[in-house]
């Protein structure tokens, strides 16, 4: 294996210990393996259960033989397959011409013949990235956003009560409270992790133009639709019936854009704890030997965040353009998506390794409540609002424009100016004991109770076929 400092990509250098592991979905010899399953899948499934004439029933020790090609396939058997692509120059069919060396000179030559039957490469292929990309978000992708989202959502009960200064477009708000603007990003990753998994992986087996051509002259007497139809199904995806050459990815769009938004809420978070820490909201712990400059000695730089939000823009680079261009295909068939299939796992990599980075940034912040309370605590300019609600309760006349001459602008407004002009006010002496009750730190609303009353789910899962439940399939 090179060095991975010898690495042109990030992914498999400098990030290597981090995302090495994903190699077991997107290398191309994961590619082969899930190619592997597939063929031989079809082949069990034509010989056992639609018993083609010309095939009796296989024994468990064929089975296995079978099965063991793809479930013990390693790298000594991943480069006997490119020795044979050197050859063929097709990389499909010398997954076949491998699996016709293994069962060669044994009981399962007489049946040679029915090796990738009725396939055209694009029927392997398909089911084989929609069967990788299933596993990946089952094992790595949804259980890793989930755990950022229960992190943040921890964060949350932990500080729901801890006022804070809002800020709209960058400019002094109505309080909030550091749980509550917590919450919002775990309500808003929560729904879009239910979004994905609503999403379906679809595949088809139908021939070299989706016509099941060869199959129905060969076996005309055979129901194809539904042979495949179960086949697909069989495999955890949902059956397109009507396709070209090739499954249309217009499901894989569905899911790339699913993760990009997913990527774009963690980013627009990343921003966010970036200010946060750069106002003092947030602290970092400072780690043993690390160093946040080359020059100044003092840094402890919000770098985890930094880290996250260029990877996640990386992977959204890429998910864009996966998701305009695989949908699109000349005519019956064109190639130019194979090449772009093939880069797939490095935009879930990026967005692994920016989740992972957003985590470990979360577990070096504290927050600052002595910060936080002095930006807050001489705001009481933030009280016009409450202000000029109660007297429109009150049904006083220009209540906005008289509190907008009172403090747009203006500097010096204390607590002695706002209680002095609250005093002054023909209201209720109900409504006037709270007003002058009111801190900048007590509105907060029910910022608190929103915290407390938010349940999480965190989706998982997702559309394992025909299910009858999802958008797709309902």
């Amino acid at each position: 294996m090179t060095d991975p400092l010898l690495a042109i990509s990030p992914l498999d250098g400098r990030y290597a210990d981090k995302t090495g592991h994903l190699s077991q979905y997107f290398s191309e010899a994961a590619l082969m393996r899930y190619r592997l399953l597939v063929e031989i899948e079809w082949f069990i499934y034509l010989i056992d259960e639609v018993k083609l004439g010309g095939t009796a029933s296989l024994k468990p020790t064929e089975l296995n033989i079978l099965r063991s090609i793809y479930e013990q396939f390693d790298l000594v058997d991943g480069k006997r397959v490119k020795a044979i692509e050197a050859d063929t120059n097709h990389d499909v069919k010398a997954l076949e011409y491998f699996v016709a060396e293994k069962v060669k000179g044994g009981p399962l030559e007489k049946y040679i013949s029915f090796l990738h039957f009725g396939c055209t490469s694009e029927d392997i292929n398909n089911l084989s990235y929609a069967c990788m990309i299933r596993d990946f978000l089952a094992r790595e992708l949804v259980p890793v956003i989930s755990g950022l989202v229960q992190e943040i959502y921890s964060m949350a009960g932990k500080y729901k009560a801890v006022p804070m200064l809002a800020r709209t477009h960058g400019q002094p708000a109505s309080p909030t409270t550091v749980g509550k603007e917590l919450i919002n990003v775990v309500a808003r990753l929560e729904h879009e992790l239910s979004m994905l998994s609503s999403c379906c992986l679809m595949g088809k087996m139908n021939g070299a133009v989706g016509n099941y051509n060869a199959h129905s002259v060969a076996y005309p007497k055979v129901d194809w639709i539904e042979v495949s139809k179960k086949f697909v199904q069989d495999l955890g995806l949902k059956f397109n019936s009507y396709t070209t050459q090739i499954e249309p990815h217009d499901c894989f769009a569905d899911i790339f854009d699913a993760v990009k938004r997913l990527n774009n809420i963690v980013l627009d978070f990343d921003k966010d704890i970036w200010q946060y820490i750069s106002l003092g909201y947030f602290g970092q712990k400072a780690v043993g030997k690390e160093v946040g400059s080359s020059t100044m000695p003092h840094k402890v730089n919000p770098i985890d965040f930094e880290n996250s939000e260029g990877n996640l823009g990386v992977a959204n680079s890429l998910f864009e353009h996966f998701s305009s261009k695989l949908p699109i295909s000349r005519l019956q068939r064109d190639l130019s998506d194979s090449t772009v299939l093939r880069n797939v796992g490095s935009a879930f990599a990026y967005s692994i390794l920016a989740y992972k980075s957003t985590m470990k940034g979360l577990s070096k912040c504290e927050v600052n409540k002595k910060v936080i309370q002095a930006d807050l605590e001489d705001r009481w300019e933030l009280l016009a609002e409450p202000i000029q609600m109660v007297m429109r309760k009150n049904l006083m006349s220009d209540s906005y424009e008289k509190l907008k001459e009172l403090t747009r602008g203006k500097e010096g407004i204390t607590k002695v100016v706002i209680q002095k002009f609250i005093k002054n006010l023909k209201i209720s002496a109900d409504d006037k004991k709270v007003l002058l009750a009111l801190t900048p730190e007590k509105y907060v609303g029910l910022a608190e109770k929103l915290v407390s009353e938010y349940k999480l789910e965190v989706a998982v899962g997702g559309c394992e076929g025909d299910c009858g439940s999802c958008s797709c399939c309902g």
